[in-house]
């Protein structure tokens, strides 16, 4: 037709517009799982993995928490050649510990040694949540063992970082046992004049909760933190009643007189090194 041929031919063919967007590396951005804010991972990291807008404390590895809290390079590490046997026999346990120490470049659930923070010597006991959760073994009741019996030799405080569900059902009763070994530890380093301060962070729980972590002469607490022995659904069946929206995390368990004070992990080093100075021996004159 007359009307086609007159037509205005177009130069361009035209093609659907499509956006390219750039696929972001895993780890490079992280969301906040209280608020929703998603934030730079490295800016989380400098705040101590607190988060900037609402104040949740996420994760720390344990050898993180230690280079935020003491003087650079005063941190010295005890018997970190220690590692997990299978005294049971359980099923898979040897390949399991072997995964979580490729994983997390720990030998154990645990990391002793000694520091200064703000130039006052202490001995650490920091737990790691991300080898098998945390939980407590045959090595992490020795280790804790090891460093309190260091600690009244050197006549120095000691400080326990909490972060575990629990006894380690796959070494049984060895596991359970450790609740008594370190429990008696603690009485002999206390009848010896020591301090022992406990910072209970998330989540602290189970033979953990039950045993040393709540023998502090100072219990300390992370905000938010998860504290206390069987699950809520267990002791909600047990008593038959609904247990208030916040039992036991930090802020229920000060309010009712079981820790001394709940402390952010931005102000932790410097509420340290305060209870640390007020106990230095006193030079006679």
């Amino acid at each position: 037709m007359i009307k086609d041929f007159f037509a205005k031919k177009k130069k361009y063919a035209s093609v659907p517009y499509r956006q390219e967007t750039m696929p972001v590396p895993d780890g490079v951005m992280t969301k906040c799982d209280k608020c929703k804010k998603i934030h730079v991972t490295k800016d989380i990291a400098k705040n101590q993995f607190v988060c900037p807008e609402c104040n949740k404390h996420h994760f720390i590895k344990s050898k993180d928490r230690i280079n935020f809290l003491v003087d650079e390079g005063s941190f010295e590490e005890w018997d970190s050649n220690f590692i997990s046997d299978n005294p049971l026999n359980f099923e898979g346990y040897e390949a399991k510990l072997e995964s979580d120490r490729h994983k997390t470049g720990l030998n154990e659930a645990i990391i002793t040694g000694k520091a200064t923070i703000k130039g006052c010597s202490t001995a650490l006991a920091v737990m790691d949540s991300e080898f098998r959760m945390g939980s407590m073994g045959s090595v992490v009741g020795e280790k804790i063992l090891k460093a309190i019996e260091r600690c009244i030799e050197l006549e120095i405080p000691l400080i326990i970082f909490t972060a575990s569900g629990g006894a380690r059902m796959q070494e049984g009763i060895v596991s359970l046992m450790q609740m008594a070994k370190t429990s008696a530890a603690l009485k002999t380093f206390c009848n010896s004049g020591g301090l022992f301060i406990s910072v209970m962070t998330h989540p602290t729980t189970g033979g953990v909760s039950a045993s040393f972590a709540s023998l502090g002469d100072i219990i300390i607490a992370e905000p938010g933190a998860l504290i206390g022995f069987a699950g809520r659904r267990i002791i909600e069946q047990t008593i038959r009643e609904e247990l208030p929206e916040d039992f036991q995390t930090a802020e229920f368990l000060l309010k009712h007189g079981h820790l001394d004070a709940v402390v952010s992990r931005l102000e932790m080093r410097d509420k340290l090194a305060l209870i640390l100075q007020m106990h230095q021996p006193q030079e006679v004159q």
